[in-house]
């Protein structure tokens, strides 16, 4: 995978259902933006909150609705449920399975080597690593990220930690072989400026377009991480402050029918329905043709 991806929102009903018609309706708008590539059942996608059937079922609609390769996350806390994850996720039709970091329990970094190993040997789909401490209080070191690339069912990375000089690491000790894609908004064009090769990125959601902007741009050292800096406002809005209830109410802002979040998430408040509302148009107007 390379370029921009999109951690796809799940749109949820007002009972809590996945509302079919509003994803494939998110899933073709983004791809009609520019995007290069998907990725239904994310950390944006409240996949944590689904089932293993759920996730099969969004992926399974995702992959049908696209024509962009999709990139399915599939991991659990436990190996058991991971393995049987992306073996459903393969049957719905994904081309690859983003796999984060096993949680909840503490590992050292030879666990985690053995964990994508022995997932890697078993899976019916490539397998990209997925690290963001962040959400799970686990990392893996680049070291680590080094030792799992050489394994020929190990095809990338989504790095979120935001930590570039670590990025710039694991371009160097997986090789270029290794898809390295970045996983926040804010970092693609200096990602792009140390060897990446794109980004799984919730600001996908909100302003794909110009995200691919960015990504085609690439060459444009200047440009690019000019129009790119103009994003990190709102992604810091939808990211780190607001979350995904956030990030919804800015792809409502677009007309983008995101749909409801799933409980114990809830709707923002006005207040940050018009703060979020304010950064987006910030955003295109000052990209507007």
């Amino acid at each position: 995978m390379e370029g921009v991806g999109v951690p796809l929102v799940t749109p949820f009903d007002e009972d809590g259902g996945i509302d079919e018609s509003k994803l494939r309706a998110v899933a073709s708008w983004v791809v009609e933006c520019g995007v290069d590539f998907v990725v239904p059942c994310g950390s944006n996608g409240e996949s944590e909150l689904m089932t293993l059937e759920e996730r099969a079922e969004v992926t399974e609609i995702v992959a049908d609705e696209v024509s962009v390769p999709v990139l399915a996350g599939t991991g659990h806390p436990g190996f058991e449920e991971t393995r049987e994850q992306t073996r459903r996720a393969a049957e719905a039709g994904a081309d690859a399975a983003l796999v984060v970091t096993p949680y909840y329990f503490e590992h050292d970094q030879a666990a985690l080597a053995a964990y994508y190993r022995r997932l890697a040997d078993e899976s019916p789909l490539p397998i990209y690593l997925y690290n963001v401490p962040a959400k799970t209080g686990v990392s893996l070191d680049p070291e680590t990220v080094g030792a799992v690339a050489d394994h020929e069912n190990v095809a990338g990375m989504k790095d979120s930690t935001g930590d570039m000089i670590a990025f710039q690491r694991e371009r160097r000790l997986a090789g270029p072989d290794f898809d390295l894609l970045v996983g926040t908004g804010a970092l693609l064009a200096p990602a792009l400026d140390a060897g990446g090769d794109g980004g799984v990125m919730a600001l996908a959601n909100v302003v794909p377009d110009l995200l691919a902007e960015v990504y085609r741009q690439r060459d444009d050292g200047p440009a690019a991480r000019a129009l790119n800096s103009d994003l990190v406002a709102l992604n810091q809005a939808i990211t780190a402050k607001h979350g995904v209830p956030g990030l919804k109410a800015a792809m409502a802002h677009r007309d983008v029918p995101a749909g409801h979040v799933r409980f114990p998430h809830r709707a923002v408040d006005e207040d940050v329905v018009d703060e979020v509302a304010a950064l987006v148009d910030k955003a295109l107007d000052g990209h507007a043709d």
